[in-house]
């Protein structure tokens, strides 16, 4: 690829070992794979690529444990695992942006404040997906994978202030594999199905709750909750397009990746007050709420 003014590292929130007995649902690959071949919903995602150098780092293995994260403590883990590695790509100098695969975001207040002092930026998919929905309506829902998540990414709306902004976060009825949940259809299988043309139940529950989201709930725009439910993005369009409704829908991929470029374009990082260095030129004589 010729010279390009954005170098970007990709990087997933972990990277399940190759032994799991939990079939990981979703496309984080084998990192001696090319990755074209390992990133997740590549289809969908390349386009956006289009003109960056990018490198897409394999992840690492949790601590907790061989399956998806969903609970608050698994979440805390994996940031811990991911941050490890950022550091490591600041200190290359080979970026001069990150992005933070996985719409949890583990990681992403300190993957932020540590880019930031090498002058590198740092998005995440869900602040990504979030505030561009803000600017496209009033009020946005979240169409997420079913049980703790919803309640770990409640969390995370209320971490980016955006609580008044988000009308309802719903749920397809569909966790990913873990200990004691291990039965029904998976998300990789109805995927499959959905590509291949045929009916999927993932598909159908998204529609439908994203139409409830926009008749009962307030919302305006559709966002999408884990990373594991992204490909679900041109289904949910196509389908309520069907309906009649002159909505957008996004996902944190390319929602991330073009928040990276903006702020790049703009020569513009995060603010050294909300993220201050260690040693800060300036400090202010307070902080105010």
């Amino acid at each position: 690829m010729p010279e390009s003014k954005y170098q970007f590292l990709l990087i997933p929130p972990f990277r399940l070992p190759a032994t799991t007995q939990w079939g990981y649902q979703t496309l984080h690959l084998d990192g001696a794979l090319p990755k074209t071949e390992r990133l997740m919903n590549a289809e969908m995602t390349m386009p956006y690529l289009d003109g960056i150098n990018w490198d897409l780092h394999p992840g690492a293995e949790p601590t907790y444990g061989d399956w998806p994260v969903e609970t608050r403590e698994e979440f805390t883990y994996a940031a811990d695992a991911r941050l490890k590695n950022i550091r490591e790509a600041c200190e290359s100098g080979n970026y001069n942006g990150v992005v933070l695969l996985g719409g949890g975001e583990p990681g992403f207040a300190e993957a932020r404040e540590m880019c930031r002092s090498f002058g590198i930026v740092c998005t995440a998919n869900g602040h990504a997906q979030m505030y561009l929905a803000t600017m496209l309506g009033n009020k946005f829902s979240v169409i997420d994978i079913a049980g703790v998540h919803n309640v770990y990414y409640r969390d995370l709306i209320y971490t980016h202030q955006l609580q008044n902004r988000c009308a309802s976060i719903r749920n397809i009825g569909m966790r990913l594999p873990r200990p004691g949940v291990s039965e029904g259809p998976t998300l990789r299988a109805e995927r499959d199905k959905a590509l291949a043309g045929e009916q999927s139940i993932a598909v159908d529950n998204a529609i439908e709750q994203a139409e409830l989201a926009l008749m009962e709930d307030g919302a305006e725009v559709i966002t999408l909750g884990c990373s594991g439910v992204f490909w679900l993005k041109p289904f949910i369009q196509a389908g309520l397009d069907e309906r009649g409704w002159e909505v957008p829908v996004l996902e944190g991929y390319s929602s991330s990746i073009l928040l990276a470029k903006l702020m790049i374009d703009l020569g513009v990082n995060a603010s050294g007050i909300t993220y201050m260095a260690d040693h800060p030129q300036r400090l202010p004589g307070k902080i105010t709420m």
